[in-house]
C-alpha cells in the first residue's frame, strides 16, 4: 500500500486529506510540525510528503531541506502564497509539485498519484549494474549514487545527481532547459525551465565548475547545456 504523510497544523486539512487518501486506497500518517515529520520519514518511509510551507516549529522550506539532504522521496508543498516566485521557489529547492491554498483534495491526491508515476533519481535511468561514468577528472557512479572531482567526493542533492547524470551520460551533446525539466521531473513544468538554471549553478559551486572557464558544464547561450566532452574527442 501506499504511503502517504501530511505535514500541517490545521487538523481539518489533515482530517479532508486523510479521508480523501485512505478513500483512494493511500495509508495516511499525520504531522503536526517539522520535527514531527523528520521522525515519521525515518521510522515509516512515506512515498509521499504532503508538506505544508507554514509549520509551528520550523518552515517548510528547512524541512524539505533536511528530507533532501537524506531521501529522494516525492514531496509536494502545500502553501496559501500563489505567486510565480513562490512556486519557482519550492522547485529550485527540491519539491516536486507545489499546491496553494485553498486546494481541492481531490486534485491533490491526483497530483500524489501523478508524481509517484515520476522517475525518481537513478532510477529514472534504469542504472541499477550501469556503467561508472569517468570523463573529465568527474566520476558519476550511478549505483552508489556517488560523485567525486579528482578522487574527492562531492555531495550532490537526489534532483542534482540525476540532471548531472543526464548531462554526462551524453558528452558533447546539447540538452534544451525543458529536456532537462524532463529529465528531473518526469513531465515538463511549463514556463519553469529558469529553475535548471538555478540546479545548475548549484552543481557548479559543488564542482567547483568556474562556468567562464568551465571544465565539465557548458552554456549554450539561448538553448541549455552540455556536458564538456573529452579533450581528444573535442572538435
Amino acid at each position: 500500500m501506499r504511503r502517504l504523510l501530511v505535514v500541517d497544523d490545521d487538523p481539518e486539512v489533515c482530517a479532508v486529506i486523510q479521508a480523501y487518501g485512505e478513500s483512494a486506497g493511500w495509508q495516511v500518517r499525520v504531522a503536526a510540525t517539522g520535527a514531527e515529520a523528520l521522525a515519521a520519514i525515518r521510522t515509516e518511509a512515506p512515498d509521499v510528503v504532503v508538506l505544508d510551507v507554514m509549520l509551528p516549529d520550523q518552515s517548510g522550506w528547512d524541512v524539505l531541506e533536511k528530507i533532501r539532504a537524506v531521501s529522494d522521496l516525492y514531496v509536494i508543498m502545500l502553501t496559501a502564497r500563489t505567486a510565480e516566485s513562490d512556486r519557482i521557489l519550492g522547485l529550485t529547492r527540491g519539491a516536486d509539485d507545489y499546491l496553494a491554498k485553498p486546494f481541492s483534495p481531490g486534485e491533490l491526491m491526483a497530483r500524489c498519484q501523478a508524481v509517484m508515476r515520476r522517475p525518481r533519481g537513478d532510477r529514472a535511468h534504469g542504472s541499477e549494474g550501469a556503467e561508472v561514468i569517468a570523463v573529465n577528472g568527474l566520476t558519476v557512479d550511478p549505483d552508489q549514487h556517488r560523485v567525486e572531482v579528482d578522487g574527492q567526493a562531492v555531495e550532490l542533492t537526489a534532483l542534482e545527481f540525476t540532471l548531472l547524470l543526464t548531462l554526462a551520460r551524453h558528452p558533447g551533446r546539447v540538452f534544451t532547459r525543458d529536456q532537462l525539466v524532463t529529465s528531473v521531473w518526469g513531465d515538463a513544468y511549463e514556463g519553469y525551465e529558469r529553475v535548471i538554471d538555478v540546479h545548475v549553478g548549484h552543481i557548479r559551486r559543488k564542482l567547483a565548475d568556474d562556468p567562464d572557464a568551465p571544465r565539465f558544464i557548458d552554456t549554450v547561450r539561448g538553448v541549455g547545456y552540455r556536458f564538456r566532452p573529452p579533450a581528444g574527442a573535442r572538435p
